[in-house]
């Protein structure tokens, strides 16, 4: 036999449509829902396509989050083996309870309902101002990346976070670069370095001169070390951007390319949270997955996964499961939100998923009102697509109105 006849395939990648993840993951899902994958340094673990899988390892405690014995499904993709992971405290989203309860019993508390209703008026403001800046500079058409969809989110998380904008716009090549599958091992590590760095000294200041964001609240609870600070700060400065940013361009491309469901948004106002719920199901913008590593043998859909080895769930194959979503492939924004996995699930589901929520829902409304003849300015096939980076939506969207 050939290696290619007894070696377990790698991550699927390709994709044929831009809306749809690679064709060989509902394949997996088909033949068998935890299928084998050899990961780049030849580790033999596992992909989980299903979404009732899915949730099953994201939920077990026996599936852990610890980097140390989990293989990253991103650097499976990069091929040169594990990330160059910092091991410093405050990283919870690698650590398991209990040690992760106090962190996100922390964040918690500080992302409270209250903070995001008061949040709400600031992220209009903001998306305002930027159609207000679109429309002077570009007249009658824009990049929407660079003009609507990646600015809102970051300065709705440098307001959470009390970091200057300003500095923050020095920062995001380094940030962007950090979250490339292109970039070598060496390269992703300097950028975290040099994003830590910019982190600590946000820190410093809100010891100095606190002031009504989450990070002086963090520092005024006397909780955490000025490490565990910046690590935090680290997290949700790095999350709270791309996804969210990626979502507003590859939504109004999904919406601009189907152009009944985008009549039906327009016409009728409350289907603007079934239609958060839905483009959050339908693109799954974290393209390959979550990975976690058996802290001891596990039965998982009929097999067993030894102690040790690492299982990859593909969020988007889970998001895309006839079993769970009827006519999963085809976009619905009438859909009833049943359970996507899009944050993740269990204890790591993301901290701040109802800020980005709420980001989604007043953004979109927000843009669809003040451009009425919003349209794409080039042909949907010539828009160019982020294939290579961890977060996936558009390099670029050409708009008009």
């Amino acid at each position: 036999m050939t290696r290619q006849e007894t070696t377990p395939p790698r991550i699927p990648t390709a994709r044929v449509h831009p809306l749809d993840p690679p064709p060989e993951l509902s394949e997996m899902r088909g033949r068998c829902p935890l299928a084998p994958l050899t990961y780049a340094d030849g580790h033999q673990g596992w992909i989980v396509t299903s979404h009732l899988l899915a949730r099953q390892v994201l939920s077990d405690s026996r599936f852990s989050s610890n980097p140390r014995i989990r293989h990253s499904a991103v650097h499976d993709v990069l091929g040169d083996g594990q990330p160059p992971e910092e091991d410093v405290p405050g990283m919870f989203v690698g650590m398991d309870p209990p040690e992760h309860t106090k962190y996100r019993r922390l964040l918690t508390g500080e992302l409270s309902t209250r903070r995001m209703r008061e949040m709400e008026p600031k992220i209009a403001a903001v998306a305002h101002e930027l159609i207000d800046r679109m429309q002077a500079d570009g007249a009658d058409g824009a990049d929407l990346v660079t003009g609507f969809a990646m600015p809102l989110p970051s300065r709705v998380i440098c307001d959470l976070l009390g970091i200057r904008y300003a500095d923050w716009r020095d920062i995001q090549p380094v940030s962007e670069k950090m979250l490339r599958i292109d970039s070598s091992a060496a390269e992703v590590k300097e950028c975290y370095r040099i994003i830590f760095e910019f982190l600590a000294n946000v820190v410093g200041l809100k010891q100095k001169e606190p002031g009504d964001d989450l990070l002086s609240g963090l520092v005024q609870s006397a909780e955490l070390s000025d490490v565990e600070l910046t690590s935090v700060a680290f997290q949700l400065f790095t999350a709270g951007h791309e996804t969210t940013a990626n979502m507003f361009s590859l939504g109004t491309y999904t919406l601009l390319t189907h152009p009944e469901q985008l009549a039906a948004l327009r016409a009728d106002a409350g289907l603007m949270n079934s239609t958060v719920e839905e483009l959050l199901r339908y693109l799954t913008v974290i393209q390959f997955g979550i990975s976690r590593g058996a802290a001891e043998d596990v039965e998982l859909g009929g097999q067993t996964v030894r102690a040790g080895q690492t299982v990859t769930v593909s969020l988007p194959a889970a998001n895309r499961d006839p079993q769970r979503f009827t006519e999963p492939d085809r976009f619905d924004i009438r859909r009833v939100p049943s359970g996507n996995v899009a944050f993740g699930f269990g204890v790591h589901q993301c901290v701040a998923q109802q800020l980005a929520r709420a980001e989604l829902r007043i953004g979109f409304q927000v843009l669809l009102d003040r451009l009425p003849g919003l349209r794409l300015a080039v042909p949907a096939d010539q828009v160019r697509m982020r294939d290579g980076a961890i977060v996936y939506g558009c390099q670029e969207l050409p708009v008009a109105w």
